[in-house]
């Protein structure tokens, strides 16, 4: 029967440990590495990446390339029509402001509502967004349920 003491690691040599400070003749005698002087060569100190001592950084002095769009983009918020049939109940009004008051929606979103085509709407509710995905007309045109799209911000 094999015990824990009996196992051992097959898959990696054991790494020697650096034995610093013994000697002239073993390579790191004296400074053991360090250089001379300096706050690298005292005990205690620790590198943190990207500081270079008072010295503006690299990372701040390599330009800034391209374009994106993030700063002009819209958030858009989207809602699948199996979750409209989840929340709402016939006759009712489907709109930003409701799903607003249900706690669906947060409270700030710049680019208005989009409606896409996941699931099954089968009640009457009534739909006032901004956008609407191409199958999502077509299920509520076939279905006969009442959309109609707003401008942004209404």
């Amino acid at each position: 029967m094999m015990t824990l003491s009996q196992l051992s690691n097959t898959h990696r040599p054991q790494k020697k440990s650096r034995r610093v400070g013994r000697g002239m003749g073993s390579k790191r005698g004296k400074t053991c590495g360090r250089g001379n002087k300096g706050d690298m060569a005292r005990c205690g100190y620790k590198t943190r990446p990207g500081h270079e001592g008072g010295q503006i950084p690299l990372y701040k002095k390599s330009p800034t390339r391209g374009f994106t769009n993030g700063r002009f983009k819209n958030m858009v918020f989207a809602i699948n029509l199996g979750m409209i049939e989840k929340l709402y109940s016939d006759g009712e009004t489907v709109s930003l402001k409701t799903l607003q008051d249900k706690g669906f929606a947060p409270r700030r979103i710049p680019g208005g509502l989009k409606i896409l085509s996941g699931g099954e709407l089968k009640k009457k509710v009534n739909i006032q967004a901004s956008f609407y995905s191409g199958t999502a007309e077509e299920k509520l045109k076939k279905n006969g349920i009442s959309f109609q799209q707003i401008p942004i911000g209404k």
